[in-house]
């Protein structure tokens, strides 16, 4: 199967894609106005921390592509277990900017908690966004407790800081594969329902002519895997039920599994979205994550990996 490596896309050219998907979404569901405006401002925060991400020096990481090879063969992500300097300074200002966001839009004074706590230096910024950055939500559950601060809300603000960081990394270590044999050969033998790049779980399947292709919920890396198993367990065909809201909806649908009970929602697209615009669709679909719900559907927790070999590569 081939591996779907992303373009960059401008900071105008995502703002107009999101708005036309916006619109569709308030013409469908005008109850989710408080939502969709909540949503524009974060996202319009996230868009412009990657254009500037864009026209940044990334740091350079010694992972050659044969190794890269190595880890993916065996189901290990690029990025998982690896040391990576963060860029701390260019992302807490985004990061101070969405508690503020998040704050005013709903979350009151547990936002305005977690923003105090990193400007009193009682929550470490890099820190917080290391462990994003490693998927390593039980540790920001747990600092979030030591601290008193709503968990939930801690971990979408330093994911949402930290996503467009994860993204440009990727497609700078990735941009070599087409002339890598070998980093190439293993991207396209990835079939994991989790992400080749960071490890998470897709947010849902965008279906193309002849293609379901899966959407990674952090980074947004796109690749394809199996369609008659499940993401998560693996169960094959016989054992997913697949769900749709209705005779007017054939290009939406829900893929429940009947043993693990993990649900993905797929959805049908002309072309793929760009990051960090997957958080859209995600909305767009919300009656589909009810109907998987209803049947008892769930998502699995993020998955461990093996932490980094001593003797990797730095």
């Amino acid at each position: 199967m081939p591996f779907l490596a992303l373009a960059s896309a401008t900071r105008e050219s995502r703002l107009a894609v999101a708005g036309t998907r916006w619109a569709a979404i308030l013409s469908a569901r005008p109850d989710l106005e408080p939502a969709v405006a909540l949503q524009r401002r974060l996202i319009g925060l996230v868009v412009d921390l990657a254009e500037t991400l864009d026209h940044a020096r990334l740091p350079r990481l010694s992972l050659p592509p044969r190794y890269l090879a190595a880890k993916l063969a065996r189901g290990v992500p690029v990025l998982a277990g690896e040391p990576i300097p963060l860029p701390v300074a260019a992302l807490t200002p985004t990061l101070l900017r969405l508690c503020e966001e998040l704050s005013q839009g709903g979350a009151g004074e547990a936002g305005d908690h977690i923003r105090t706590a990193l400007l009193e230096a009682r929550l470490d910024t890099g820190s917080l966004l290391t462990a994003s950055l490693a998927r390593e939500r039980t540790a920001v559950r747990a600092g979030a407790a030591n601290l008193g601060l709503a968990a939930d809300l801690l971990w979408l603000v330093a994911e949402l800081a930290v996503s467009p960081f994860a993204h440009a990394l990727l497609r700078m270590l990735l941009a070599t594969a087409a002339d890598e044999t070998a980093l190439a050969g293993a991207l396209a033998a990835w079939t994991h329902g989790y992400c080749p790049g960071c490890g998470s779980w897709p947010a849902l399947a965008e279906i193309l002519p002849g293609q379901r292709v899966l959407r990674c919920s952090f980074c947004a890396l796109a690749w394809e895997a199996n369609p008659a198993a499940c993401v998560y367990c693996g169960a094959q065909v016989e054992s997913l039920a697949v769900e749709a809201p209705g005779a007017g909806h054939r290009n939406r649908r829900v893929e429940l599994c009947t043993v693990c009970q993990g649900y993905l929602k797929a959805v049908g697209t002309d072309e793929l979205l760009p990051f960090p615009l997957i958080a859209i669709a995600d909305m767009a679909t919300i009656d589909l994550d009810m109907l998987a719900m209803e049947r008892g559907g769930s998502r699995p927790s993020l998955k461990a990996f093996t932490p980094r070999r001593s003797g990797a590569p730095r």
